[in-house]
């Protein structure tokens, strides 16, 4: 049995994704171990990043700066007849490395497995429609879910969706493994599929 404090912590890192009590309880004894100073650099970097750390009202993706917009919603240069809708920061960082993609995004923030109710309230479902009807300029919607069932279920699901709103709907050409995540594909493979995308 772990002491209240140790045990208090587990519980905490238990809720971090893909992490469980054995890998929780394993950071805590990792921490135990450290100096001082290297966990009150920890705990001011996790402050810094409440405080500093921004969602933009356009794309939800993290930003630091001025403003309500990210750096790529600001850019004037992008392309603002396109939009990716991606599902989550990382896949859009994957994409951004390919330097083959200029118009904007848009981050879903999750996936729908078999289309759960619970799922699907997960997704910013509501912010996604508001955001294509007050921009007309939006000719394309490229959805770049990951080729995994839930990343597949989410695509026919927005398909679905979106389809009423008369744009067009285009999906990550092949080039990217079933099962693949972008936050692991390198960028060889993310560019031709996105330049093959249909």
């Amino acid at each position: 049995m772990y002491s209240p404090t140790i045990q208090k912590l587990i519980d905490i890192f238990s809720k971090f994704p893909t992490v469980g009590p054995r890998t929780a309880a394993r950071f805590v004894f990792y921490l135990l171990k450290k100096p001082k100073e290297e966990i009150e650099n920890l705990i001011s970097s996790i402050n810094e990043l409440k405080n500093n750390v921004k969602i933009c009202k356009l794309c939800f993706n993290p930003f630091q700066g001025d403003g309500e917009l990210c750096e790529i919603c600001q850019k004037p240069s992008r392309d603002k007849s396109l939009l990716c809708l991606v599902e989550k920061e990382t896949d859009l960082i994957s994409i951004e490395k390919t330097k083959k993609y200029n118009g904007l995004y848009f981050i879903l923030g999750g996936t729908v497995s078999a289309l759960k109710r619970a799922d699907i309230e997960k997704l910013r479902i509501k912010e996604l429609e508001e955001r294509i009807k007050n921009h007309p300029e939006i000719k394309e919607i490229i959805l770049a879910t990951n080729s995994t069932t839930e990343g597949q279920a989410t695509a026919l699901y927005l398909e679905r969706l979106l389809k009423p709103l008369n744009k067009k709907i285009t999906r990550l050409g092949r080039g990217l493994p079933v099962g693949a995540e972008l936050e692991y594909a390198d960028e060889e493979t993310l560019s031709s599929a996105l330049e093959g995308r249909k």
